[in-house]
């Protein structure tokens, strides 16, 4: 897991945790801290902190779930936007963020398919994966054949 660097994640998020926890319980998202608690494709980032925080492949997505810290931490947050009564990701998040955890929810739907978690998210929120997250994941599969 070291070679993929995640502890960069876990410092981003030990100082603002307890906030993120709050916000989300809250339904509303106030603070910056998307980028390294639903990290999406490095590929689809549009700024300096999104591609610091950015995943590189579908490896990195499953050390990010196997990691001990940021693994659980991510269950915790999606399982809490499971609970909220809202299926609206924007009145959570604002579009831009609502895009990227859309992206990121997607991603390691792929890194590890018998998470029903985050099928569950897709389905309340969406109701089918993220188009261009979906297509980097398969045009690479493929790439490797």
């Amino acid at each position: 897991m070291e070679e993929f660097k995640l502890e960069r994640f876990v410092e981003a998020q030990n100082g603002i945790y307890d906030t993120i926890l709050r916000e989300l319980r809250a339904g509303r998202k106030e603070s910056h801290w998307m980028w390294f608690v639903f990290s999406q494709l490095k590929e689809l980032c549009k700024s300096r902190t999104a591609e610091y925080y950015g995943i590189e492949s579908i490896e990195e997505a499953r050390a990010y779930l196997a990691h001990p810290v940021l693994g659980s931490r991510l269950e915790e947050c999606l399982q809490i936007l499971l609970n909220l009564k809202t299926s609206n990701p924007v009145m959570i998040f604002g579009k831009d963020d609502a895009q990227k955890l859309h992206s990121s929810v997607t991603l390691f739907s792929y890194a590890d398919p018998d998470n029903e978690l985050f099928k569950k998210i897709i389905d309340k929120f969406w109701g089918l994966e993220e188009q261009e997250t979906k297509n980097i994941l398969t045009r690479d599969r493929l790439s490797l054949i």
